[in-house]
Order: structure tokens, then C-alpha cells, then sequence
């Protein structure tokens, strides 16, 4: 790199660092060695297109975050924390007095592999996963809606789940027997059954206005696994004494942790800012995204 180049990049840096109140030498120092970790950043996965609930990010468990989800050394920081995370995602109830059970198409019991490709009730009906029901009259279709549903024909309120982030899915609550459930609605669809019961629907969405406090108020980056063993990180993280709190969301193997630092630190949003130009994904910037697809 010639002269003028390096000295380029310096002036724009120094430019950058100026724009985004890093005045100080302190955060500018921090930012410039954020901005040069090499950690294993991975993209966050988009939502997949299918009937497990578990297929999609957890955000409707920010609605009710425990007290003690978030970690860090400081109780103020991760209470301060907490509180915006909270108002991110909101939930409403609603109670349905006829709702068609051939509606729904998708599962909140737990898959049993980690194949989250199948995309409607039939393709399950279809697949190896079927052969659990055998559905060849209706009294075999009673017989497995009722070893999933053992109140259905005292017509007990079906529960339902509904996500932003999973599009106009409607969800099966039950947590057992979801693949004889999604057996004998495919076979109502199939033959014409209309099946209606009372219906309990908690239906969650991102918040526009939540997140906007969230952007205004902190930088929430995905970190890999690997960043808390990186002494470099570390050392940045702990030794100037930064607010920060930490949240463990997703639950796939590897998954990520969420690094929390607020902006009203300037050396907690130089390393925020630093962090982001070595290549730690925005979550924040995820969950808006989320939010405009689902909006439009």
C-alpha cells in the first residue's frame, strides 16, 4: 500500500471515528482494535419456510425474559438491557368461537430430526414421518386427531400460535403427537371434513417501535462461541471496565451470543462500532429486516 493510500484510509477513519463521537483517545483506541479482530463471524440464518415452529428464531421468548437471562457483571446494565429487549416483540391473545382446524399448517411440538424442510401437512403426510397414522376412513381420522387432541371430541378450545417472523402460519400448540395431528388435518383437507372447535390464538409481532428504541439505545451484535476464549476481545471487554450484558437466544449448536452495548458509553460504542467493521453481524439490522418483510 503506497503512502498516500494509508494515509487516506487514516483520514477516513479518523473522519468516521470523529462522526460517531469517538473523540476521545480512549474509545478511538478501542474502536481501531475492534475493528481488527479476526473472529469467526457468521451471517444469522433467515427463517426457514417450514411447519416447525422451532424452525424459526425464538423471538417471542424476549416477551417474558427472565430476570436472569442476560449475563454480565453489572445487575444495572443487563436490568437496563433487559427492559428494551422486552418491548422488541409483542404478544396479543385472542379467543376464536369457530375456527376451521384445516387452517392450521404448522407444528410447535419438537421435530424429530433436524430436517426443517417440509413445507405443508402433506408433505409430512407424505414422507416416513407419516406412517405414524394410516388414514383410511374416518373413523381412523377421529382415531389419530384424538391420540393427539384426547379432549377433541369433547370439543376442547384447539390452542394456536401465530409469529410475524413465520409469515400468516398458523401454528398446533401441543407439544406430543404432533406428526398424528398433522396426519388427520391433511386427510380433513384432503376429503373435505369440516373440522371446527373454539380456538385460543397468542399471535406475536416485532415492534417498529421497539425496535427503534433498541437502535437508538444500543448496539446488540451476534458474537461466535469462539469470541469469548479470544484474549484480544477480551481484553477490550474487561479491562476498560465497559457496560455490557450478554444474551443467549438460539439454541442450534454454535449458535451465536448476543453482545449488548450501550451508546450512551463512548468506549462501550467504540467497541460496538468496531465490532461491526470487523464483520460481527447487526442484529438489530436482522430484526428490522424481519420486521419489513413481514410488514409489507
Amino acid at each position: 500500500m503506497r503512502l498516500s493510500e494509508s494515509t487516506t484510509i487514516a483520514s477516513r477513519l479518523s473522519a468516521l471515528a470523529q462522526r460517531l463521537g469517538l473523540s476521545g483517545r480512549g474509545p478511538r483506541l478501542i474502536f481501531e482494535r475492534a475493528r481488527h479482530l479476526r473472529l469467526p463471524f457468521r451471517a444469522l440464518p433467515q427463517p426457514a419456510e417450514s411447519i416447525w415452529w422451532a424452525a424459526g428464531p425464538p423471538l417471542q421468548r424476549l416477551v417474558d425474559l427472565p430476570r436472569d437471562a442476560l449475563s454480565g457483571p453489572v445487575q444495572e446494565d443487563k436490568a437496563a438491557a433487559r427492559s428494551v429487549l422486552m418491548a422488541v416483540v409483542e404478544r396479543e391473545q385472542l379467543h376464536l368461537d369457530n375456527f376451521d382446524l384445516r387452517l392450521i399448517d404448522g407444528l410447535c411440538s419438537p421435530p424429530p430430526s433436524l430436517d426443517d424442510s417440509l413445507g405443508s401437512f402433506e408433505e409430512l403426510a407424505a414422507s416416513p414421518l407419516g406412517r405414524c397414522a394410516r388414514i383410511i376412513s374416518y373413523k381412523d381420522f377421529l382415531k389419530t386427531v384424538s391420540h393427539a387432541m384426547p379432549r377433541f371430541l369433547a370439543a376442547e378450545p384447539v390452542e394456536l400460535r401465530q409469529a410475524s417472523w413465520h409469515g400468516e402460519r398458523l401454528f398446533w400448540a401441543g407439544e406430543q403427537h404432533g406428526e398424528s395431528f398433522a396426519c388427520a388435518i391433511a386427510y380433513a383437507r384432503l376429503r373435505g371434513l369440516e373440522v371446527t372447535l373454539p380456538g385460543e390464538l397468542i399471535r406475536y409481532h416485532l415492534s417498529g417501535d421497539g425496535l427503534a428504541e433498541l437502535r437508538r439505545r444500543y448496539h446488540m451484535l451476534a458474537m461466535p462461541v469462539q469470541a469469548w476464549s479470544e484474549p484480544a476481545f477480551m481484553s477490550l471487554l474487561l479491562d476498560h471496565g465497559l457496560p455490557y450484558a450478554r444474551l443467549s437466544l438460539l439454541r442450534y449448536p454454535d449458535a451465536p451470543e448476543f453482545l449488548l452495548l450501550p451508546k450512551d458509553s463512548q468506549e462501550a460504542n467504540a467497541l460496538g462500532e468496531g465490532l461491526r467493521l470487523a464483520g460481527a453481524p447487526d442484529v438489530i439490522a436482522y430484526l428490522e429486516a424481519l420486521h419489513q418483510r413481514t410488514s409489507e
